[in-house]
């Protein structure tokens, strides 16, 4: 005898699927929820590790033995946007012509950063490669005309 196909899950029955089987289906999974469960830890331990800060100066001190991504090097260039305006414009920080060189350069950091990850190695190995990668950076953020550029 065959039993009605329902349109509810719940209701749904075959003449293959035998109370006892159904319930062989209907098992808990266990593997699955411990996988998920490692992997969601996983995610949490990596984000609660200390990474160091790709700002601090320090990071940069001996790139023959410990190079640095060229994205670092741009991200340390970014943090000194203030200190490149406030030289660039000749006021203090916090004036008005310094702000809208901040705001001048912040928008510009996409382009920047595309213009020096295609000129530049991945790699940053020398302090020669530091200073012409962060100078490029800096000199595309803040344009500063009739200086003469290295």
């Amino acid at each position: 005898m065959t039993k009605p196909l329902g349109v509810g899950c719940l209701h749904v029955y075959h003449p293959a699927l035998s109370p006892h089987k159904w319930k062989a289906l209907m098992k808990f999974p266990i593997v699955t929820v411990a996988m998920v469960s490692v992997a969601l830890v996983y995610v949490f331990w990596g984000q609660t590790q200390e990474s160091s800060d790709p700002t601090d100066p320090a990071r940069f001190a001996n790139l023959q033995a410990n190079p640095a991504k060229s994205s670092d090097v741009v991200d340390w260039a970014i943090t000194q946007i203030p200190e490149v305006c406030a030289q660039a414009v000749g006021q203090p920080a916090g004036s008005d012509a310094v702000n809208d060189c901040e705001k001048r350069a912040q928008s510009r950091t996409s382009t920047c950063r595309r213009a020096v990850y295609d000129n530049f190695p991945d790699r940053v190995t020398s302090e020669a490669m530091f200073r012409d990668v962060s100078i490029s950076m800096m000199n595309c953020l803040v344009p500063q005309g009739g200086i003469v550029r290295p």
